[in-house]
């Protein structure tokens, strides 16, 4: 039993499961929907986490996280992507994220690693995707929302049913993959 480790895990997989509740409510082509200029798509986000945790968590103990193979610009290029592609490529990154928390142990937490030559322990490098997952977890999440208004069904607690939800709070548990 490995309860840091563990404990990661559980949160990387509960972002995942957002993800993927949010990205099932839509259709191909709402995937590739930019808001405005500037912004990205769910299909952009997609791209770009795979991309992410591809190259962070590939040989990650032995070398730098930000590989030489990478093309961050490229993720970012606006693409329509079938829905099967798409998911496809979500699942490559979070397979290779997935084999290597498998891999750690909680003693591997205070080991060194890098992204970028900058040194970090492994507990940092793992909080530090975490954080990144969840950043790019809401932008999916809410671009989903925004394109299905009054069709969207609720990750979480919907509106109005706090207290209802505070009875039984299941999604409050973590998910044990």
């Amino acid at each position: 039993m490995n309860p840091v480790r563990d404990a990661i895990r559980g949160e990387f997989s509960r972002y995942r499961k957002l993800a993927e509740g949010a990205i099932r409510q839509l259709e191909a082509q709402q995937c590739n929907w930019t808001p405005a200029e500037e912004a990205n798509s769910v299909t952009v986000l997609v791209a770009h986490l795979s991309g992410n945790l591809k190259s962070r968590f590939t040989d990650f103990l032995d070398s730098d996280g930000e590989k030489p193979w990478r093309e961050r610009e490229g993720e970012f290029a606006e693409r329509s992507l079938p829905k099967e592609e798409l998911l496809a490529l979500w699942a490559q990154g979070w397979e290779v994220l997935e084999k290597t928390l498998e891999s750690l142990e909680d003693a591997d937490l205070p080991r060194e690693v890098r992204i970028r030559r900058q040194p970090l322990t492994v507990l940092q490098a793992l909080e530090r995707s975490l954080a990144h997952v969840a950043y790019h977890v809401g932008q999916i999440v809410l671009l989903a929302r925004l394109q299905k208004g009054g069709d969207w069904v609720s990750l979480s607690i919907p509106k109005g049913h706090s207290a209802a939800y505070n009875l039984n709070p299941d999604k409050e548990k973590p998910d044990a993959r």
